[in-house]
């Protein structure tokens, strides 16, 4: 009694904190890109969408109706779905493996990273790992006896799952496989109650199909096909070294353990156990064994959730056949990475701290700028003459200014990044896809941060293509220009000419967190399509020091070969700039670009480091 209710009062204050720290940061941290999307489908609320079935779009327009227009609002009913998980997963163990052990699973699921910080993201995956955890709990108890409730359960799980993604096919071919591999499983797949759920669970797959059947398609051929290269990737091996990171080490050879053992025959709960391995182990090694043919451009650590949960519903049972020091490790070591999974999350909710990553591989750029941008979005739109559009340049921008300023209505241009996410379809429907005419003044929002800066030009190019010669934009920059937006203002009527693109440049010298020293010396190249540049000035922090030489010869034309800058060859700059009375530290060399066409473009800047004298 005494083990049992110093596990409950464990679980109950590692329940309560995280819960409430999780509160605390879903109301800090913007909202990501993907989550403002699906704020978009439930604006317009239908069956299913193009990338999802509707339940994510469903739940977000549930959150911001009863909460407001507000990010936790949006997330709440993810975040309720979240906190429910331990107490689940603890009753699931509870019932097999005692109620020590139940609540020890409980608090190993608010601890554990992956589990831990579900819902503080309105993404698909927190009602999928609902809908898992009712399936995986109803297999449980229709291997001991098929009844109405343990079919009931099952429903509803099957149900969730197929309203939230199209990979809880996933979820349903592997609890087959573990039923399939147990003699007690085949008995009770032959009991009709079961087979009456699952075809309960088969009808919720029908929106899905009825929209991919009218819409040729589209979701499926995305989600199956478009996405994946299906071609072998050494890639693949990260899983290997990123999973134990996200489970914490310890937990994750605990968790093997359990799929492990449960492969062992055996009387009471031992089919149960071998349930749980079953279910655990066969998921993972499919998700590992996918992960070398499947996309891996997007977040997919996530992936393997529903599986370890179920593997975490006997890992406690393994815990405590170890050495007392090896299980406090283990314990410890999940709140060790719990803390730093906050920790990641808190630095992409402030923004000194992301400015700080700016030029990382780790800057959080989903989440920076949407709200500074909303503010200059709307300062511009009250300079323009009424009756002025938005119109985004992808649906990154369309959407998370549709949140910002609440108009689910923003027209989004063509973008090979639509097609990439899924997405263009799904706008197609709206009728919120551009097609470059416009009988009404439009405020051009584009982000070049979402492209590979070696298909920038040609996506200018091909912008032009479609609402004609960009005028000089503003710009609006954060975290040094590491997220960058460019507002045009076009008129009522498209106008026909050569194309002008907005300025692009590159810094030779310094390179990246280079340690100057008593002077330094800058090199690179600048250009502006359809007009050129005029000049080149340096900023140091901002502030700026000085003209750069420009307009030596430097033919970049072989790298830009469909540039129309009039000035090339003649587009390289350099300068020697004084470093001797700038305080020792990182600093920043920024860039202004002035165009012939009297545009003014602030440049991402470069970071450099001048040591201690």
């Amino acid at each position: 009694m005494q083990g049992e209710q110093r596990a409950r009062t464990i679980f109950l204050v590692l329940w309560t904190l995280i819960t409430a720290v999780k509160l605390v940061v879903a109301a800090r941290l913007p909202l990501f890109v993907d989550e403002a999307f699906y704020w978009q489908e439930g604006q317009h609320l239908a069956m299913a969408y193009s990338d999802l079935p509707g339940l994510t779009a469903w739940l977000a327009r549930l959150g911001v109706e009863l909460g407001g227009n507000h990010v936790l609002a949006l997330r709440l009913p993810f975040l309720a779905i979240g906190a429910m998980l331990p107490w689940l997963v603890s009753r699931i163990a509870t019932r097999w493996f005692g109620a020590v052990a139940g609540w020890q699973a409980g608090s190993l699921t608010v601890l554990m990273p992956l589990s831990a910080t579900l819902g503080m993201l309105a993404v698909p995956d927190v009602p999928m790992a609902l809908a898992a955890v009712l399936c995986l709990d109803a297999g449980a108890r229709l291997l001991r006896n098929v009844d109405a409730a343990a079919a009931v359960k099952l429903s509803l799980g099957l149900v969730i799952g197929a309203l939230s993604h199209y990979r809880f096919i996933g979820v349903i071919v592997v609890g087959f496989i573990a039923l399939m591999l147990l003699p007690q499983g085949r008995r009770t797949l032959r009991d009709p109650r079961v087979w009456v759920a699952l075809a309960v669970g088969v009808m919720a797959w029908l929106p899905l199909v009825a929209w991919n059947a009218d819409n040729q398609d589209a979701g499926l051929k995305f989600q199956v096909v478009d996405r994946h290269p299906w071609a072998f990737q050494w890639s693949g091996l990260w899983f290997l070294v990123i999973q134990p990171m996200l489970v914490t080490p310890i937990l994750c050879i605990a968790m093997w353990k359990v799929a492990l053992a449960g492969t062992r025959p055996g009387g009471g709960a031992r089919d149960q156990w071998r349930y749980f391995g079953l279910v655990g182990a066969v998921s993972t090694l499919a998700i590992f064994m996918l992960g070398f043919f499947t996309d891996v451009e997007r977040i997919s650590f996530h992936w393997p959730l529903p599986g370890y949960l179920a593997l975490l519903v006997a890992v406690p049972v393994v815990l405590n056949g170890w050495p007392r020091w090896l299980r406090r490790t283990g314990w410890w070591l999940a709140g060790a990475g719990l803390a730093l999974a906050f920790g990641s999350y808190l630095v992409a909710s402030s923004p000194d701290l992301r400015a700080t990553l700016a030029g990382n591989k780790f800057y959080p750029r989903n989440f920076a700028g949407w709200a500074p941008l909303a503010d200059e979005v709307r300062a511009e739109l009250a300079g323009m003459p009424a009756g002025t559009r938005l119109l985004a340049g992808n649906f990154k921008v369309g959407a998370e200014l549709g949140f910002q300023l609440r108009d689910p209505r923003i027209e989004v241009l063509h973008h090979p990044l639509n097609d990439k996410h899924g997405r263009t379809a799904q706008l197609g429907l709206w009728g919120l896809l551009h097609d470059g005419e416009r009988d009404a003044p439009m405020l051009l929002v584009l982000s070049p941060s979402d492209q590979r800066y070696r298909d920038l030009l040609e996506r200018y190019h091909d912008i032009c293509r479609q609402v004609g010669p960009l005028p000089p934009p503003r710009v609006v920059s954060q975290d040094h220009g590491y997220q960058r937006f460019l507002l045009f203002q076009l008129p009522a009527k498209r106008v026909e000419g050569p194309c002008v693109t907005p300025a692009m440049a590159w810094v030779d010298a310094p390179v990246q967190d280079e340690v100057v020293g008593d002077s330094l010396q800058v090199r690179g190249w600048a250009f502006k399509d359809g007009v050129g540049l005029s000049r080149v000035e340096l900023l140091i922090d901002g502030k700026p020091v000085g003209d750069a030489v420009y307009g030596r010869a430097y033919d970049i034309r072989a790298a830009w070969k469909i540039s129309t800058d009039p000035q090339h060859p003649n587009v390289a700059f350099d300068a020697t700039l004084d470093t001797r009375q700038l305080a020792p530290g990182r600093h920043w060399l920024g860039m202004t670009l002035y165009g012939r066409d009297g545009s003014v473009e602030r440049w991402q800047e470069q970071s450099f480091t001048v040591p201690a004298r």
